[in-house]
């Protein structure tokens, strides 16, 4: 759904404005809302980050975050999964997770819903590697595919079940197939 102000608002304006259910992103000048969540994209999301976290977080090299706004470059996104090394997250003086983000995630991970539009998807993965990010994942749970976004190669797709999906360098040691990330949908 896109919601289209009378006015023109800046970034700090609509970062004044109550959260929408579900979230609302700022690009471009404009306020567009994110779809609801369905079945498909629900149940890799509630399974990925743990999975994640599983490997990364307990070892304090990074943590997954779901639906955490991510303000940076003049957006401000809600990507499904945000990862970010743990020196990065920010924090409070008494060091627990701050509340706002003003960066870019090191890894960023979108779950394509079927109302979703996947350009506006893969144009935010491409702000956030304009801006720092290391890897973007697109995971199309209808067609059990996940394109991986990088830098400085070309996209690639990943859709042949015993495939290997990659992960930036810093979690190494999460290994996830195809088939094991599309499973999540038979439980």
């Amino acid at each position: 759904m896109v919601q289209t102000p009378t006015k023109t608002l800046t970034l700090e304006q609509f970062l004044k404005l109550p959260e929408t259910e579900p979230a609302s992103e700022y690009i471009n000048g404009r306020i567009i809302q994110k779809p609801m969540p369905q079945g498909e994209h629900s149940a890799v999301q509630t399974e990925l980050a743990p999975a994640i976290n599983s490997v990364v977080r307990s070892q304090k090299i990074a943590r997954a975050f779901c639906e955490l706004r991510c303000t940076f470059g003049g957006r401000s996104i809600v990507p499904d999964i945000s990862v970010f090394l743990w020196n990065r997250i920010p924090r409070k003086e008494n060091g627990e997770v701050a509340n706002v983000f003003a960066i870019a995630p090191d890894w960023t991970i979108e779950i394509l819903s079927p109302d979703q539009s996947q350009t506006k998807v893969i144009k935010n993965i491409l702000h956030c590697l304009a801006h720092g990010t290391q890897m973007g994942w697109l995971i199309d749970p209808s067609e059990q595919c996940v394109f991986v976004y990088l830098r400085d190669r070309p996209t690639a797709f990943y859709d042949e079940p015993g495939l290997l999906l990659p992960v930036p360098e810093f979690a190494r040691e999460f290994n996830l197939t195809v088939q094991g990330l599309f499973s999540w949908l038979l439980e």
